[in-house]
């Protein structure tokens, strides 16, 4: 399947500014429960896709997609690079693996499968899978786009009510609990722009 070489540069684009203009913020929910560094771990790797932004473009969407993957893996630190890393390179081998016609809800199904394994961590751990799930939900009932994007800013609220079970936050036990996971905001950040960006740059 070939992308549309505008449609992922400016998805590149908005994730990119998304992240950047989010940096401090994402920072401030990792110092409550972590090392408070996922800003600026997640913008680091974010402007490494960036600069690849033309090459990207100019590939089959499967090739690009485990491509940012992988430059993800490499740029961003902590736990967030394998995560995301995996998210995208696996989103990326699913594509290729399926037919074009396959529905994508099936595809991002197995990819968040494989963040879950990755990260040996399930729903309601307190982590990015507990805004990958429920947008998946959403996108298998078709949900508007408007509306997967609310579900993954509700989704990411929710996680403050939950008690961390993997990653340095675990180690504070309850103490977690008071707190949105900042991998569940970086997640619901880029679900957010990009459903906004698809309704307006390539309604069907």
């Amino acid at each position: 399947m070939q992308a549309e070489p505008a449609l992922v540069s400016g998805l590149i684009e908005v994730c990119r500014a998304t992240i950047a203009a989010n940096s401090d913020h994402l920072c401030a929910l990792d110092r409550a429960i972590g090392d408070g560094d996922h800003g600026t771990n997640m913008q680091r790797g974010c402007e490494a896709v960036s600069a690849e932004r033309a090459e990207l473009s100019s590939l089959p969407l499967a090739d690009a997609v485990e491509k940012i993957g992988l430059t993800l893996v490499m740029n961003i630190g902590g736990a967030a690079g394998p995560l995301y890393g995996t998210l995208l390179m696996e989103l990326g081998r699913e594509l290729r693996k399926r037919d074009e016609g396959a529905e994508f809800s099936l595809v991002l199904k197995q990819a968040i499968d494989a963040v879950a394994k990755r990260g040996r961590s399930h729903a309601g751990d307190k982590t990015l899978l507990d805004v990958l799930y429920p947008v998946h939900a959403a996108l298998a009932e078709r949900s508007p786009l408007s509306d997967i994007a609310i579900r993954a800013e509700r989704s990411a609220d929710q996680t403050a009510a939950m008690k961390a079970m993997r990653g340095r936050a675990s180690y504070l036990g309850d103490r977690s609990i008071g707190h949105i996971d900042p991998g569940a905001s970086s997640c619901a950040l880029l679900t957010t722009a990009i459903c906004h960006y698809l309704g307006e740059n390539h309604s069907a």
